[in-house]
C-alpha cells in the first residue's frame, strides 16, 4: 500500500480508532499486515508512529497493544 502523507494519517487515525474500540486488541506486525492490508514499510511506519506517541507499546515477543493495556 502506497499512501501519501495524508493517506498515511488516515490510516493511523483507523488503526488507532480499532485499538480503542477493542480493549486487549494484540496484534504481531503480521497480524497487523494482513488486518489492514498493508505491505511491510507502511505497516512498520504506522506502528512505529504510534508507539512513538505512546498509543501503542511493543510487547517482549514482538505483539502490539494499546499502552494503557500492556499486559507483557
Amino acid at each position: 500500500m502506497r499512501e501519501s502523507s495524508g493517506g498515511i494519517q488516515d490510516v493511523v487515525r483507523r488503526i488507532r480508532g480499532e485499538f480503542l474500540e477493542m480493549p486487549g486488541l494484540r496484534l504481531t506486525p503480521e497480524q497487523a499486515r494482513r488486518l489492514w492490508r498493508l505491505d511491510e514499510t507502511a505497516c512498520n511506519a504506522v506502528l512505529g508512529a504510534l508507539v512513538d506517541a505512546r498509543f501503542l507499546a511493543k510487547t517482549r515477543d514482538g505483539a502490539f497493544v494499546r499502552q494503557d493495556h500492556n499486559s507483557y
